[in-house]
C-alpha cells in the first residue's frame, strides 16, 4: 500500500466504500464529493460532462441524486446511465468524451454497503494524485456557481445497447457461439439485463440466474462470491460452461461442465494461451502477490514472462503500463485486457474464454491440462475490534513476523507466506502456499493464530 493511499481519508484501493448511513457513505458527504470532483475537473478542463452509473442496490437512487446535485453546483453537466456494469460506464465515459465517469457500487459487497468509483475521461481509474486533490477539496466549504452556470442532467441515450455492442466487438465479426450452452449468474446486479443479451446475440443458448434484482438481493447467495449457485446451475441445465459475475460485473469466475471452479488465475492463463493460439504476441502477464505459483510456472512454460503486482486492479494496471503489456489480473476474477478494455470486465473476459472453448474444440479441463496449481489457503482475520489501529502494525509485529519466517523456512522455495490488510474490509488476509497441502494448512492456521493473539493487545 502506497504512502499516498495510507494518508487518504476517503479513498481506498478501489474508490470509496462503506456501510450506507455511516460516514462517508451518507448523502451530505457524497454531495460534497460530487462538488469536489466537479471543482477539480473545472480547474483543469473548464465546464464539461460527467457520466454517472450504478449497480442495482437500493441506495444507488439516493447517491445518484447526491452526486448529481454536487456536480451541478460545481457547474458540471451530468449524464445518468442507470444500472450498468462498471466497465460499461468506463467505456461510455471514454466513448462520449466525458471529463469523468462515476460508478455507484460496492462491487461484491452486500446491499447495505455502497461506494463510489471514479474514472478519468480516458476510462481509467483515477491516479493517487488526482484522488488527493479531490480529498483536499472535500476539506473546503462547498460553494455554488452562479445560477446561470449550474450544470444540467440528462439521460444517456441507449447506454445498455451501446455497451452490448462494445462487448460483442471484442470478438471477431464472424464469430458465433451457436452450439454452446452457457449457464450465467449475474448476481442480481448491474449485468442483469446486458449480460444475457451479449451471449444470446452471439448465438449461445443461455440459462440465467441472478437476473431479478430488487435492490436488496445483489450478491445474496449468487454471483462470484457464492460459486455454489453457478456450480449447481451448470449441472442442472447441462451447460458447457458456467459464468459467474459479481454485483458490478467487473469480476468473473467460471466453472467447467462438471461444476469445477476456474478462478481468475486460471482464466488469465487461458486468455494468454488463447492469444498464443491465435498467433498474437504475449510479451508478458501481470498477476498479483496472491497469484498461484502453479499459474506462474504454467505461464512461463509457454514462453511468456510473469510478474507480480500488489493486490488490487489499480496496481495490476500500473505494472501493465510500466511493462507495456496487455494482460493482467487477480485470482478474484478482476481481469484486464488492454487491447479491449480499460478496466476489469467480467463479460469481455469471459468471451475470450468461451471463444477459446469454441474454436479449440476442447473442454475447459483439456485447455487447463498444462496447469498444476499449488495448494493454497487463505484465512481472513477480522480486525474490526482494533478501532483506530493500522492493521499493518499487527502484521509487522515481532510475534507475527517470527511465525512468518519460521513458516517460510519450512516451505522453502516452493512455498510462500503473505500477510495483507484488506483495502476494502477490516480484515487481515493470511495466505500460505506450498507443495504439501498439510503443511500449507498447518502453517496458515499457525500464522493466523499469531495475528489473532497480537490483535488482542489492540482490542
Amino acid at each position: 500500500m502506497s504512502q499516498d493511499i495510507a494518508r487518504k481519508k476517503f479513498f481506498g484501493t478501489d474508490g470509496i466504500r462503506g456501510r450506507v448511513g455511516i460516514e462517508p457513505i451518507v448523502p451530505k458527504t457524497i454531495v460534497h464529493l460530487g462538488w469536489a470532483l466537479g471543482e477539480a475537473l473545472r480547474a483543469e478542463h473548464g465546464s464539461g460532462t460527467v457520466v454517472i452509473g450504478k449497480d442495482t442496490r437500493i441506495s444507488g437512487y439516493m447517491f445518484e441524486s447526491s452526486l448529481e446535485a454536487g456536480l451541478s453546483a460545481a457547474g458540471m453537466d451530468v449524464m445518468l446511465i442507470g444500472p450498468l456494469p462498471t466497465p460499461g460506464i468506463a467505456y461510455l465515459t471514454r466513448s462520449s468524451r466525458a471529463l469523468a465517469g462515476i460508478v455507484i457500487s460496492a462491487s461484491h459487497n452486500p446491499y447495505y454497503d455502497n461506494g463510489i468509483k471514479i474514472f478519468s475521461g480516458a476510462g481509467f481509474k483515477l491516479s493517487d494524485e488526482v484522488e488527493a486533490k479531490i480529498e483536499a477539496l472535500m476539506g473546503e466549504p462547498m460553494e455554488v456557481v452562479d445560477a446561470a452556470e449550474l450544470g444540467k442532467a440528462t439521460r444517456y441515450p441507449d447506454a445498455a445497447g451501446r455497451y452490448i455492442e462494445h462487448c460483442k466487438a471484442t470478438v471477431p465479426d464472424d464469430f458465433s457461439l451457436a452450439g454452446i450452452k452457457i449457464a450465467l449468474d449475474c448476481a442480481d446486479g448491474a449485468a442483469y439485463h446486458v449480460g444475457p443479451a451479449v451471449y444470446k446475440e452471439l448465438g449461445a443458448e443461455v440459462e440465467c440466474i441472478g437476473v431479478e434484482p430488487d435492490g436488496l438481493n445483489i450478491n445474496s447467495g449468487v454471483g462470484s462470491t457464492h460459486m455454489e449457485a453457478i456450480q449447481k446451475h451448470v449441472k442442472a441445465c447441462n451447460a458447457d460452461i458456467g459464468i459467474s459475475l459479481d454485483g458490478d460485473a467487473d469480476r468473473v469466475l467460471i466453472v467447467d461442465a462438471d461444476g469445477e471452479v476456474i478462478d481468475g488465475d486460471s482464466i488469465l492463463y487461458l486468455m494468454a494461451k488463447a492469444r498464443l493460439r491465435q498467433g498474437e504476441d504475449v510479451s508478458g502477464v501481470v498477476g498479483t502477490l496472491m497469484s498461484n505459483l502453479g499459474i506462474q510456472r504454467a505461464v512461463e512454460a509457454m514462453g511468456v514472462k510473469f510478474e507480480r503486482a500488489a493486490v488490487g486492479d489499480r496496481y495490476v494496471m500500473q505494472l501493465l503500463h510500466e511493462k507495456n503489456w496487455k494482460l493482467g489480473g487477480e485470482s478474484s476474477g478482476h481481469l484486464i485486457d488492454l487491447d479491449k478494455t480499460t478496466t476489469g470486465d467480467g463479460i469481455v473476459s469471459s468471451l475470450q474464454v468461451v471463444r477459446e472453448l469454441k474454436e479449440s474444440e476442447k473442454t475447459l479441463k483439456q485447455l487447463l491440462e498444462g496447469v498444476s496449481k499449488f495448494p493454497m489457503l487463505m484465512i481472513n482475520v477480522d480486525v474490526s475490534s482494533a478501532v483506530g489501529i493500522d492493521a499493518r502494525l499487527i502484521c509487522d509485529s515481532n510475534t507475527v513476523q517470527d511465525a512468518v519466517r519460521e513458516a517460510e523456512k519450512v516451505l522453502g522455495q516452493d512455498g510462500r507466506v503473505l500477510l495483507r490488510p484488506s483495502g476494502t474490509e477490516p480484515l487481515i488476509r493470511v495466505m500460505v502456499e506450498g507443495k504439501d497441502a498439510q503443511q500449507v494448512d498447518d502453517w496458515c492456521h499457525k500464522v493466523a493464530s499469531c495475528v489473532e493473539q497480537q490483535l488482542l493487545q489492540y482490542s
